[in-house]
């Protein structure tokens, strides 16, 4: 009995002997070290932040402006029907290249070839390549009948596969561009495999490239159909509506140039063949190719008003899986042109600056970094600290302008806002580690995941009588670093309710709260294995 007591007692001075250490070495490197290294990192993403917050309200101007005055595009720029000639008859209609890469689609292939093949243009002046990557044998077969079924009734439609995947979508398309009957078209467009645009869509974008012989891309809006499946999809919809509203039409009325959203949109074949065609150099071959084209001088039109109808992402996994690709692709190949654009002698400084600072710098690195940073680990560390006094403007005033600048574009979803924060700041944690990893090319930077499409499976499975037991994998349902970072904020919101005097907790905790949810795999539609 005294061995064991000797034991517990051995084991409290231990415990106690560390506590009194780590206690040492806190209060002595407290306030040499730490309060002003804390207080350096929060300058520095305040002062980010005041750089994101005038970048949104410059944003905010120039949409303002161009909705007032409506300045559309079809007043900027000639734009005229075409016609048939009396004398040419159909090929006073230039030749048309469309593209529809794909890869194991088996879900929505019919849908974008069905689609494209219903476009309204003679159909003696068009091409229609499907580029299927798919490495399933039995997707394979589906849609290469589906191509033959479409050819039968006089469709000019190619099917075309190649034998590796080298390049992914990059390496298809550049693949695709070399059959003899390409040379023969002047334009190219480019639909993924769930993109369906209206059998108009090409008489509507094609004109504004046949009388401006300066622009060398129009680009459509994406519309999506699944929206209202689940708040996350509805969520994903409030952030393609700024992006969509404001930043590409802002691209396109103020400066002639934004990213190609790689579909839904049409090239002049010159304009692509003298950028250099597609590389695949990153994960964002599309919008590799709208930087050089854009330093070659020529000009891209934004169509608002010409919606394609497509899918957003309805779980989880495959959000993720985009929205690494779609971080880490513009930060590196950011890092790849940044001097290339700088010294580029084609186009005026102005528009260096507005590609270098604005259009990647501050939103394609700082909008994913400083709201994770200040806003998930910064300000809930000052709880610990309250020497390091976050500002007024900093924690309400800035955060809210930026909100109410985003939600711009989606007015619909109002009511959202407040999950839409929270979702966006748990996304940040996975845009940010992802945009790291494109600066300095590290790890997964050029992985490329095809983001899955259910199309009418879903609408199949819910009508199904669901299974009593969901059969999922741990690792695909549980997500361990956003449940870190729960953690984290759960203790901080916790230590700032009993102790601290910056009442900081009710976000904390409603934050933690969001990082558990999405943590936990309770978020987006959960589709069980079959």
């Amino acid at each position: 009995m005294d061995t064991i007591f000797s034991s517990s007692q051995a084991l409290l001075n231990v415990h106690s002997g560390i506590t009194s250490n780590v206690g040492f070495i806190w209060q002595q490197t407290r306030t040499p070290l730490v309060v002003p290294l804390l207080r350096m990192i929060l300058f520095v993403c305040l002062a980010l932040s005041f750089m994101l917050f005038v970048e949104r309200l410059y944003m905010g101007i120039v949409i303002a402006f161009v909705k007032l005055f409506r300045r559309k595009p079809e007043k900027k720029y000639k734009w005229e029907p075409l016609k048939g000639d009396l004398e040419l008859g159909n090929y006073a209609y230039p030749m048309v290249l469309v593209q529809i890469p794909m890869c194991n689609e088996k879900e929505v292939y019919q849908l974008s070839i069905g689609a494209v093949c219903n476009l309204s243009w003679p159909a003696n002046r068009i091409f229609i390549q499907v580029l299927d990557d798919s490495t399933d044998p039995a997707i394979k077969a589906l849609v290469e009948k589906e191509c033959r079924r479409w050819a039968s009734k006089g469709v000019n439609i190619k099917y075309e596969i190649r034998d590796n995947r080298k390049g992914y979508k990059a390496g298809a398309l550049r693949e695709g561009m070399k059959h003899s009957y390409v040379k023969l078209c002047s334009h190219v467009a480019i639909f993924d495999a769930d993109f369906q645009p209206e059998p108009d869509f090409l008489e509507r974008t094609i004109p504004f490239l046949v009388h401006n012989p300066e622009i060398g891309l129009v680009q459509a809006r994406w519309e999506f159909v699944n929206a209202d499946e689940c708040l996350m999809t509805k969520m994903q919809e409030m952030s393609f509506g700024y992006h969509f509203t404001v930043e590409q039409e802002v691209g396109s009325a103020a400066h002639a140039f934004f990213g190609f959203n790689g579909t839904a949109g049409v090239w002049r074949m010159a304009a692509l063949n003298e950028a250099g065609g597609w590389k695949d150099r990153t994960t964002v071959e599309d919008m590799d190719l709208a930087v050089r084209a854009g330093l070659n001088g020529w000009k891209f039109v934004y169509v608002g008003d010409l919606k394609v109808k497509n899918e957003l992402p309805s779980t989880f996994r495959a959000y993720r899986n985009q929205q690494h690709r779609w971080s880490c692709g513009p930060a590196n190949l950011f890092r790849k042109m940044a001097m290339e654009i700088a010294t580029n002698k084609k186009v005026s400084v102005w528009k260096k600056f507005y590609l270098i600072y604005s259009f990647f710098f501050v939103r394609k690195i700082i909008a994913h970094a400083v709201t994770f940073i200040l806003y998930c680990i910064v300000i809930p560390a000052t709880v610990f600290i309250p020497e390091v006094k976050v500002p007024r403007w900093g924690t309400i005033y800035i955060p809210t302008a930026i909100t109410l600048l985003n939600v711009l574009g989606s007015a619909r979803s109002m009511q959202l806002v407040v999950f839409w924060i929270l979702f966006e700041n748990v996304m940040s944690l996975h845009r940010t580690k992802a945009t790291f990893i494109g600066l300095f090319e590290s790890g997964r930077v050029n992985e490329w995941i095809v983001t899955e499409k259910l199309g009418d499976a879903l609408k199949t499975k819910k009508g199904l009588k669901a299974p009593k037991k969901l059969h999922f994998r741990v690792g695909e349902r549980v997500h361990a670093l956003e449940l870190f970072v729960g953690l984290y904020l759960l203790f901080c919101g916790w230590y700032d309710y009993l102790f601290g005097n910056n009442r900081f907790y009710a976000y904390l905790f409603l934050q933690a709260m969001a990082f558990f949810v999405v943590g936990f795999g309770y978020v987006g539609v959960f589709v069980p294995n079959s």
